[in-house]
Parts: C-alpha cells; sequence; structure tokens
C-alpha cells in the first residue's frame, strides 16, 4: 500500500485519538489536521514496514503537547480586557518599559542563530534546558554552550557587562 493510503485509513483513529486528547471537536479536527500536515512533511522519516499508527500517534501527542503550550503560555501572557479597565498611571514606567524591550529585541536580533534560538527557548520562553536542547536537536552541553555565549553577547550589546 501506499503512504497516502494508509494515511487514510488511519483518519478515523486519529481522529477518535484527536478527541480523546483535545476533548473539543473542533480542536480535534484541528489536530488531526495539523498531525496530518506534519506526517506528510515528515514522510521521509517514516521508515517502511512499521506501524504507521504508533508513527502517527506519536506525532499527533507531540503537536496537542505543542498546542497545550502555546495555549498555557497564552493564558500566562494575555488577561481579560475587564482586568485593566481599572489601572492606571502617568504612563511613564509603560513607555521606558516599552524601550527598554526595543533595545534588547534590537541587541537579540543582532545575535547568531543559534544563540539567539538556545536564549529565546530557555530565557524568554521559560523551557528547561532538556526541552530546549531537544527542540533544537542538540546535545545539552551544546545548548549551555550556546547560551551562556549568547547571554554573554547580549550583556555587552546592552552594556551591562564588565
Amino acid at each position: 500500500m501506499s503512504f497516502e493510503r494508509d494515511l487514510t485509513a488511519l483518519l478515523p483513529r486519529l481522529r477518535r485519538f484527536a478527541h480523546a486528547l483535545a476533548r473539543d471537536a473542533a480542536d480535534a479536527d484541528d489536530l488531526t489536521q495539523v498531525a496530518v500536515e506534519r506526517a506528510l512533511v515528515a514522510r521521509a522519516s517514516f521508515t517502511a514496514g512499521t506501524r504507521m499508527d504508533s508513527w502517527m500517534y506519536r506525532i499527533m501527542r507531540n503537536a496537542w503537547i505543542d498546542t497545550a503550550r502555546m495555549r498555557r503560555r497564552a493564558a500566562q501572557t494575555f488577561v481579560a480586557e475587564e482586568a485593566g479597565a481599572e489601572v492606571g498611571d502617568a504612563g511613564d514606567r509603560a513607555i521606558e518599559a516599552r524601550v527598554e524591550l526595543d533595545r534588547v529585541g534590537r541587541a537579540m536580533a543582532t545575535l547568531p542563530d543559534e544563540q539567539r534560538e538556545a536564549v529565546a527557548l530557555v530565557l524568554v520562553e521559560g523551557l528547561a534546558y532538556k526541552e530546549a536542547a531537544a527542540v533544537l536537536d542538540i546535545p545539552m552541553g551544546t545548548l549551555t554552550s550556546r547560551l551562556v555565549r549568547g547571554r554573554a553577547a547580549l550583556m555587552t550589546k546592552l552594556g551591562e557587562a564588565a
């Protein structure tokens, strides 16, 4: 059988697994679509003769974990509009914070890709070193050295290093 035919035959089982993970029909449909898209992109990594269902379940579970992390971060980042209705200040702190954030963003943009990725995953996104190393598909020692070099370069660019 062909890859596409086998994948198509798995769709009902994948949708059922997606419903078990997401507990919401729309989210389950989105999750199924994401998993199938990822499988099609990564089809060269599938080993013929192995279980496609296990491979697809792993892809779907990883996609669901990515979605859950994204939602958790969004929930921590954004608050309800009503939460800020009674808040006010002179604005100077907000302006200063925006200027500083822009300055840090410009400094991050000058880092080499490898250092910027490490700094963004660990220092900005809050991933554990082990998670960040897995995302970047590099050994933990490599991540640590990229992070140290990136942090030092940022501090130098921002004028905070001695």
